[in-house]
């Protein structure tokens, strides 16, 4: 699917990242993770599963931390945990906005959709695409091979919807992805790109030529900074603002 739509044509395969919900040695949310890996590999994809172990829990204080399944009827504090971590904005565009997602869960007992239905709202919240179909499996212990076996998820009707799943998920990739800067295009975040723009362009004349007097110094280079007339912390702002200011001077 993915050589015939994408590859052929000289595009980047599709980049997909796994969240699970667990961190138990023998998870049956991380067992189905991996499958649903292994799925979207076979159908041309470029997977990576992010592990959760490590991440101490979002507050307001480590923002850069290095490692940026069902419980009680809903999604686990270590799946939301992750999600917590990824930034809001950046800039004024959400990173998740536009892209598509694809839900899954496992139970211990009997088939419930609490899991995935909460997970179209976080998306949903989160901006993204929530594929129409989604996989819940009941009774997860009794679907999974033993380790010796592969941890391998058996062929039944439960495997069945979830490769069904994966391939919906990236046939509507596949359609999206040309028209992802469009459908990232938003009346609010083009007002708010314009008035920080215009808060730039209103900035006094003598602030504007002292940054660009900056951005022409050699210390931008990595030489030691001894300029009177501005904190040698500043280089990097002073780069990025170099360029705005080049056409307003």
């Amino acid at each position: 699917m993915v050589d015939t739509q994408i590859l052929k044509r000289g595009d980047d395969r599709l980049r997909v990242v796994v969240l699970h919900g667990s961190m138990r040695q023998r998870s049956y949310s991380r067992l189905l993770a991996y499958e649903a890996s292994r799925i979207l590999f076979q159908l041309g994809c470029d997977v990576r599963m992010y592990d959760p172990t490590g991440l101490p829990v979002k507050d307001d204080l480590h923002h850069n931390h290095a490692k940026v399944p069902e419980q009680h009827v809903i999604l686990t504090a270590v799946f939301k945990n992750q999600i917590d971590w990824i930034p809001l904005s950046t800039g004024s565009v959400r990173p998740t906005q536009g892209r598509t997602l694809a839900i899954a869960q496992v139970n211990g007992g009997s088939q419930s959709f609490n899991t995935v239905n909460a997970l179209r709202i976080l998306g949903r919240w989160m901006r993204m695409f929530a594929i129409p179909n989604q996989s819940s499996i009941p009774m997860a212990y009794k679907h999974f091979t033993d380790e010796e076996e592969g941890s391998r998820l058996m062929p039944s009707g439960n495997r069945d919807r979830l490769v069904d799943c994966m391939e919906e998920f990236v046939k509507y990739t596949i359609v999206m992805r040309p028209h992802f800067d469009l459908f990232g295009d938003r009346y609010n975040e083009r007002e708010e790109k314009r008035a920080k723009q215009k808060k730039e362009l209103d900035k006094p004349l003598s602030v504007k030529y002292a940054l660009f007097q900056r951005a022409e110094n050699p210390c931008l280079s990595g030489e030691a900074c001894t300029s009177p007339w501005i904190n040698p912390k500043q280089m990097f702002l002073v780069a990025a603002d170099f360029r705005t200011l080049q056409g307003t001077l």
